[in-house]
């Protein structure tokens, strides 16, 4: 039953696997074990003096390694580690029965706040009981809080010290996730261990970033506590920190005083490269107490977790088992083998004869091959069902090998082999396929999002161009309709196309051109129903390789169909045969260097760079008060998909007037600046209830901006015009 401990006369539900389970059955090894089982009132002691609803007990540390073995109990059932944790993300394991996965040993299932919050909804798991009842799950859940999700959206959340705002993907909905609401969600979904809502960011990040992350998840973390009231659920934190080592070591000091179950490694596997995932995660471990489990979120591949088992880490979640299965790849004692391969047509033998799966007992590497081929489910099941059988005995050989003293001539032995592919079928260099075209270009690849379209990552950072929106419907919502191009195109009274002023556009971020393209195509169906005036495009970019990787997949982008935008990658300009007045020029360079090599100033900028995050001197104080002084002549209106408090208060110091921008995929709003001639404008004026939300914010000031002048700074905002009660509303 959800929410209640076994009693001592229940039957204990254990993990079942083929391989030996030290520690249960038996005695660990002499001078191996470091914790043995206490009488039931002194265990109930040790719980109360360590905070823990989990009686977490450390049973063996392998010599010369810090690989240990451990068990405790959740709710539902006592656990043994190291552990690895199949991922459930919608109560349900990719293509898993859950008879299967008890079968194969799995203790515990991870779930997604955030997907579970949409769909079905807390109030499904109130009425039914939780989600064991729910599932038919009689082992243990761990529910992540959504943060990752959260770090998924950077284009389309935003983000304060409430919570995140994001739109719901299944009925546009807005919804704020607290930390508050993350654990009430996980309390109704009755998951055994609970995860604080952290903000996750790229182990890549920038020093001020990880800090800025670091201080949120430390104060969502005390809330998320909090949260979880007299709850029995376990609660784990988790230490931020990006890369750097003081920042993390910032973060333990804050969290390992609090009353917290265990303790959670994030923000890795999010870019980083393999030794700084392992050096981090080494360092990481070593600052949590021993009395509590270590868990390295969203971790990886077998030889990723053996790696850091060896460094001290208990528990671990990741898709891949089942993810590489539905394209044929198993893990075998012998290596990787990628059944996709026809030199496996006709194996009649077990995917790995040394695997005790009740798949390796009746199906032939020739039928699994068949199913991978033909793309038929069963074969994903299947594969699916052996990969998470071969983790769930590898945890069971680290095991046995901390007990027995073994575990660093296993650790060697196993490292050398878990990443060869195909080691007994080697492809032969001249049978290589060609390969497809990849979909990486220098820093950036292409995304393809849960509704199936595309658009560009940044993959240091981790930012994506329209993460949750097709490109062009962001682009048109959000810069071209906006603008009110259509109509601001159309001639005035007594002008004509040769006497009219043209449109000028700077697009600030030219990227794959997707905004550009919006306004291009805009202009086009308007000048096809009558005379209009000009428009020059003028994009301003450094680096093209999101275009030209936009432009080598143009069934991903269909809106590049359009030669536009081949002829601005190759020649840097495009001028319109059709309708003559129609020009698009490309300036290369960093936008605050050559912003005064365009030929004319703007009637409109489509302000599209990257975040603060990743390119902080383009939202800074010193960048809009110069782009303001080159611009001020003209009335002008910048758009921009930020709502950041930062960045817009770095737009009113630059002399700006700002306004509230319309929705844009799941933003709940957006920014619209402007110069003071084009003041207010349209659109609905930032106004006094903005201005009290600057003044509780933790970001009131730039970063660099002296502590002896941040007085005057606030003066000259609260006197800003934007909030003069003459010139604007008050929302």
């Amino acid at each position: 039953m959800a929410g209640a401990r076994l009693s001592d006369g229940e039957e204990e539900t254990t993990r079942t696997s083929t391989a030996a389970q030290p520690g249960k059955d038996a005695p660990p090894a002499a001078g191996t074990c470091i914790a043995a089982r206490l009488p039931g009132n002194q265990c109930n002691r040790s719980r109360l003096m360590t905070d823990s609803r989990l009686d977490f007990r450390i049973e063996a540390v392998a010599a010369g390694s810090r690989a240990r073995a451990a068990r405790f109990r959740t709710l539902h059932n006592e656990v043994l580690t190291p552990l690895f944790m199949p991922v459930g993300t919608q109560a349900t394991v990719k293509a898993q029965m859950p008879e299967a996965l008890e079968e194969s040993g799995s203790q515990i299932l991870l779930a997604n706040t955030y997907h579970l919050l949409l769909r079905p909804g807390p109030e499904v798991f109130e009425r039914l009981g939780g989600i064991h009842g729910f599932m038919r799950w009689n082992r243990s859940v761990l529910t992540d809080s959504g943060g990752f999700q959260i770090f998924s959206l950077p284009h389309s959340r935003s983000m304060s010290e409430e919570g995140a705002v994001f739109a719901s993907y299944v009925d546009g909905k807005t919804i704020l996730l607290s930390p508050e609401r993350s654990i009430l969600t996980q309390r109704s979904i009755g998951s055994d261990i609970m995860m604080v809502l952290d903000q996750c960011i790229p182990s890549t990040a920038d020093r001020r970033s990880a800090r800025a992350a670091l201080g949120i998840t430390q104060r969502w973390a005390q809330r998320s506590l909090a949260a979880r009231g007299d709850s029995p659920q376990s609660l784990f934190a988790i230490v931020q920190g990006a890369l750097y080592q003081d920042l993390r070591q910032e973060s333990a000091a804050g969290l390992v005083p609090l009353p917290f179950d265990g303790f959670a490694i994030g923000g890795l596997a999010v870019g980083e490269e393999k030794t700084e995932r392992e050096d981090t995660c080494e360092f990481t471990a070593g600052l949590l107490p021993p009395d509590k489990p270590r868990y390295l979120m969203g971790v990886g591949t077998p030889l990723d977790i053996l790696e850091a088992v060896h460094r001290g880490v208990d528990m671990f979640d990741c898709i891949i088992p089942t993810q590489v299965a539905k394209r044929g790849t198993l893990f075998t004692s012998r290596g990787v083998i990628q059944l996709r391969r026809s030199v496996y047509k006709f194996q009649d033998t077990p995917a790995d004869p040394a695997c005790a799966c009740p798949v390796c007992h009746k199906y032939s590497r020739a039928y699994l091959h068949h199913l991978t081929k033909t793309q038929e489910a069963l074969g994903w099941q299947l594969m699916g069902q052996h990969n998470i059988w071969f983790y769930h005995r590898m945890m069971d050989e680290m095991r046995a090998a901390i007990f027995s003293g073994t575990f660093l001539d296993y650790y060697r032995e196993k490292r050398q082999i878990l990443d060869i592919e195909d080691i007994d079928f080697p492809t032969p260099a001249a049978a290589r396929p060609a390969p497809p075209r990849p979909l990486v270009l220098g820093a950036y690849e292409v995304h393809t999002a849960m509704e199936g379209f595309s658009s560009i990552r940044h993959m240091a950072s981790g930012e994506i161009m329209h993460s949750r929106t097709p490109p062009m419907v962001e682009a048109q919502a959000l810069y071209v309709d906006q603008a009110h191009l259509s109509e601001r195109a159309r001639l005035l009274p007594g002008e004509s196309p040769e006497t009219a002023a043209p449109l000028v556009i700077w697009d600030v971020g030219l990227g794959a051109a997707a905004n550009a393209m919006a306004a291009l195509l805009t202009y086009e169906a308007q000048a096809a129903t009558g005379p209009v005036r000009g428009l020059q495009i003028i994009s301003f970019e450094n680096d093209l390789d999101p275009l030209r990787l936009a432009l080598r997949h143009k069934k991903r982008f269909p809106y590049l169909e359009h030669g536009a935008a081949d002829a601005l990658a190759i020649r840097g300009a495009w001028h319109s045969r059709r309708f003559p007045r129609l020009s698009w020029r490309l300036i290369r360079g960093d936008f605050d260097d050559t912003l005064t090599q365009a030929p004319a100033l703007p009637d409109f900028i489509f302000y599209d760079l990257w975040s603060g995050r990743t390119q902080g001197g383009a939202w800074s104080v010193a960048a809009f008060r110069r782009l303001l002084d080159i611009c001020q002549s003209k009335p002008c209106a910048l758009f921009t998909y930020t709502t950041s408090t930062a960045a817009r208060v770095a737009m009113l110091a630059g002399g700006w007037h700002l306004a509230r921008g319309a929705a844009a995929g799941v933003k709940a709003e957006t920014t619209i600046a402007m110069t003071p001639s084009a003041a207010p404008g349209p659109w609905p004026p930032l106004g006094t209830a903005w201005l009290g939300k600057w003044e509780r914010s933790h970001v009131q000031f730039p970063d660099d901006l002296p502590l002896a002048e941040q007085a005057a700074f606030a003066t000259r905002i609260r006197e800003h015009p934007q909030f003069r009660p003459q010139e604007t509303g008050t929302r």
